[in-house]
C-alpha cells in the first residue's frame, strides 16, 4: 500500500491547477485510513445522502456540506462558512459528489478560500451511468467496493 505522501504526489500530477489534485476512490479510502487529518467532504445534497447512501468512514473524518440545495439545485450560499465550521485550513480535504462534477467545483472554491490541500475524488460516489442509465455500475466509491451504507 502506498504512503500518504506517495498518494498525494500522484494526485498532484492529476491536478488541473485550480486545486491540489485528484485521487481515485481507492486512494481516498487509503488516505482516510492512514492519516487522521484527512477529511472526506461529501458535497452531495442531504437528500442524496439520505436516499442513495453515504460513505462509511469515521465520523471525525466525514464532513457534509451541500454544494447545491435540494429541492431546486440552487447554489448553497453558505458553502464556505459551513466548510470552515467543520474543517481546518491545514486539513487534507477530499471532495466527493455523485459523479465528480460538483466535487471539482468545491475543491476549486475551497482552494480559493485558503484551503491548500484540496483534492477531487474521481468518479464520485455513484460513478457514471451505464448503457442502461443506471449508476453504481461504472466507477465510483460504491462500485469499487469501498465501505458505504445504503439509505
Amino acid at each position: 500500500m502506498s504512503s500518504t505522501s506517495e498518494i498525494l504526489e500522484r494526485a498532484q500530477q492529476r491536478s488541473p491547477g485550480a486545486y491540489a489534485g485528484a485521487v481515485t476512490p481507492q486512494e481516498a479510502f487509503a488516505l482516510i485510513q492512514g492519516d487522521p487529518r484527512v477529511k472526506l467532504v461529501d458535497v452531495r445534497t442531504n437528500a442524496e445522502r439520505d436516499w442513495v447512501g453515504r460513505v462509511n468512514i469515521p465520523q471525525d473524518q466525514h464532513v457534509a456540506v451541500q454544494w447545491s440545495l435540494y429541492p431546486g439545485g440552487t447554489p448553497n450560499p453558505d458553502f464556505v462558512a459551513q466548510l470552515t465550521a467543520q474543517a481546518d485550513k491545514d486539513d487534507v480535504l477530499l471532495f466527493l459528489c455523485r459523479s465528480g462534477v460538483r466535487s471539482r467545483h468545491s475543491a476549486k472554491l475551497a482552494t480559493e478560500n485558503g484551503y491548500a490541500q484540496c483534492y477531487d475524488i474521481l468518479e464520485g460516489f455513484e460513478g457514471d451511468k451505464d448503457a442502461e442509465g443506471h449508476r453504481k455500475q461504472v466507477g465510483g466509491w460504491c462500485r469499487q467496493g469501498l465501505p458505504w451504507v445504503g439509505a
